[in-house]
């Protein structure tokens, strides 16, 4: 680096990161995108964590984030997913047949008349994300919605586990003050953290 040239922001080495690896999942065929989704969901039905865990929040795969929707049949647990209202996120009981809506940002929600889920009835949050790294930081899409709800003390004790696939975990990724480590990382090769 010569003497003049400054650091990059942490912000812009966020986004290009984010950006290379976007692209990088949407270049997975579809195929191979079913059988990464397989095996992650195989890999986190196995751990301890999500075992034991009752009432569950996920999401709904958008942009070829890894699918967990294999998992959502069981009957063993309740599921709950995330509305976007504002710049929060409101969460719902869903099982599949229910009904879906597109929300804001074109990702499927559960319908505003689905029951909500309270902070006191989660046993474990399952977090979408562009990249994770060892420690358990993620790179998120930028909204700040995961952040916000993490920040909460409502929220903060609740078990959390990244869902990335394998190629997006790195051994550090740049972190700013507000970033809040999770507890696990799930990928189709391997589970890291609690349980």
């Amino acid at each position: 680096m010569s003497q003049n040239a400054l650091p990059q922001p942490i912000a812009e080495r966020k986004s290009q990161l984010r950006r290379s690896l976007l692209d990088r999942r949407r270049s997975i065929d579809r195929q191979q995108w079913r059988d990464r989704s397989e095996l992650l969901c195989d890999r986190l039905a196995r751990s301890p964590v999500f075992a034991e865990a009752r009432t569950v929040l996920g999401y709904f795969s958008f942009r070829q984030e890894p699918d967990l929707s294999p998992l959502f049949a069981d009957r063993g647990r309740r599921w709950g997913f995330p509305r976007c209202v504002g710049r929060s996120l409101h969460w719902h009981h869903y099982q599949p047949g229910d009904r879906l809506d597109r929300g804001a940002y074109g990702i499927l929600e559960p319908s505003a008349e689905a029951a909500a889920i309270a902070p006191e009835e989660v046993d474990l949050i399952l977090v979408p994300a562009v990249a994770c790294d060892e420690r358990g930081y993620r790179l998120g899409y930028g909204g700040g919605f995961y952040d916000r709800l993490l920040a909460d003390p409502r929220w903060q004790q609740k078990p959390t586990i990244a869902i990335v696939f394998d190629f997006a975990i790195f051994p550090e990724l740049p972190i700013e003050a507000w970033d809040l480590p999770l507890q696990g990382v799930c990928s189709e090769k391997q589970f890291r953290g609690i349980g």
